[in-house]
């Protein structure tokens, strides 16, 4: 047999039958099979990166022209994310990840060089494959890992997020182009300042889909993921405006991304997606969020609409706690922001003294999502409450509030003269000027608790519904 063929078979067909024997032996569990899709999709995604860096630094090539995704040998790429995404996944579960680790590099370091001729490695073939593992190996091996323990979900939906972005605006419309004929030159054939400002429209598309992955972690404390759903229904931020902003988003930045690139085929990637989203999907994913959640997701069905956005959010009176802003009466810049506020109306949103804070004193504005999900405070704080306007400051509100973004705007208010300044309660001031004796201390809490009803009637405050409490239990 031509030894490029059996190279090539065995680099696709040795992992998979390696995979599919610890499968059958030790059938896994639903987790695991999230785990190991995700590790498998981080490497899908991550693969073709290394090696468009392994050509641009000669690090290796491959000396074949056929079944290739641009100079990529399909089988070696398919083969190589079983091999390093879904097998260390299914090992998980009897054997440390460092081992696992070690183990498939000792294995990579001795099958790199034995796979020429298919496999032309460069002299600094061990630096391109140290940056495989910190790229490829590593981060796959750990959101598997997050995945099948349940932990860290911030960091698993950060990758989750950054996988399905390489898979769709890169791994699809590369595999699209290079059957269809076309190719990413167009992408680079228009002015720079064009084609710069074509792109912050994608991602301005891509803004809500981002969004609604990270409330899904913060508030759901989950993914989007089947096999690792939120635990909670969420209904804030994205979710006050449209029930799939995560589709959506995804339908549009392909529709987008195809026009970009001046394919046709890339843009009817973007159709697929509503007729699988708006069908297929659709049942299944209705059957599972009406038997976790029952009344309140057939009450939130009916307020929100499943692909067109609303203008206002929705009123979640009797299915959500109200959120509640706090905002110091005695600082000038913070109560212009409340008289904003209070202009502009926001649903479901109080707005109260932070003085009157009833459980700690304040050094900024704070947002309590009143969840029990933890507040948030500054610039984030403020995200949050746009969100409660419209969606067009709400769309401002999930863009200030993106991991980075969020702090580098903080840093620029504190340098601007919005940092931090403590408010002291209005109990507190009241028990430090009577000496801080106790039946003055309690008499002022007191007062400060009937002053907070007082504010929380006129606000339409209200105690928690049944749903809430059937949530809570």
């Amino acid at each position: 047999m031509d030894r490029t063929l059996l190279i090539r078979a065995a680099a696709l067909y040795l992992p998979l039958l390696m995979a599919a024997a610890v499968w059958l032996v030790w059938p896994p569990t639903p987790r695991d099979r999230a785990a190991a899709w995700l590790g498998t999709a981080w490497n899908l995604a991550t693969l073709p990166v290394l090696h468009a860096l392994a050509l641009r630094f000669g690090w290796w090539s491959f000396a074949v022209t056929d079944a290739t995704l641009v100079g990529f040998p399909v089988d070696l790429y398919l083969g190589w994310a079983v091999m390093w995404g879904t097998l260390p996944a299914l090992l998980l579960r009897y054997t440390r990840a460092t081992l696992i680790v070690v183990g498939a590099i000792m294995l990579d370091l001795v099958a790199m060089p034995a796979m020429q001729p298919v496999v032309s490695l460069g002299q600094g073939w061990l630096a391109g494959e140290a940056i495989a593992i910190a790229m490829c190996l590593i981060p796959g091996i750990a959101l598997a890992s997050w995945t099948r323990t349940d932990a860290h979900v911030t960091r698993r939906a950060v990758l989750q997020g950054l996988a399905f972005a390489g898979l769709t605006l890169a791994v699809l419309p590369t595999s699209i182009l290079a059957q269809s004929g076309g190719s990413w030159d167009t992408l680079f054939a228009r002015p720079r300042w064009m084609s710069t400002l074509l792109l912050q429209c994608v991602a301005a598309l891509g803004l809500l889909g981002v969004s609604a992955v990270q409330e899904f972690a913060t508030r759901g404390h989950g993914t989007p993921v089947p096999f690792d759903p939120p635990r909670r229904l969420v209904m804030s931020g994205a979710y006050r405006y449209v029930r799939n902003p995560m589709q959506l988003s995804a339908t549009l930045v392909l529709i987008a991304w195809g026009a970009l690139v001046g394919s046709w085929w890339v843009s009817a990637a973007g159709a697929m997606a509503v007729i699988y989203g708006a069908g297929f999907a659709a049942g299944d994913e209705t059957a599972d969020l009406d038997r976790r959640f029952g009344l309140r997701w057939r009450r939130y069905v009916v307020l929100v609409r499943s692909w067109i956005p609303r203008w206002r959010p929705a009123d979640l009176a009797d299915l959500a706690p109200r959120a509640t802003l706090y905002v110091a009466e005695e600082c000038g810049p913070c109560s212009e922001v409340r008289r904003w506020f209070d202009a502009h109306r926001p649903v479901g949103l109080d707005i109260r003294a932070a003085e009157l804070h009833p459980a700690r004193a304040l050094s900024r504005i704070t947002y309590d999502p009143g969840d029990d999900t933890g507040d948030v405070d500054g610039v984030a704080a403020i995200g949050r409450a746009l969100e409660h306007v419209h969606l067009g400051w709400a769309m401002l509100g999930m863009f200030v509030r993106l991991p980075i973004i969020c702090q580098f705007l903080q840093l620029l208010t504190d340098a601007s003269g919005g940092g931090e300044r403590r408010v002291v309660r209005y109990c507190d001031r009241t028990a430090s000027a009577h000496g801080g004796s106790r039946s003055w201390m309690k008499a002022s809490a007191d007062a400060s608790l009937a002053v907070t009803a007082q504010e929380a009637s006129r606000s339409s405050e209200r105690s928690p519904t049944k749903y809430e409490l059937l949530e809570k239990e």
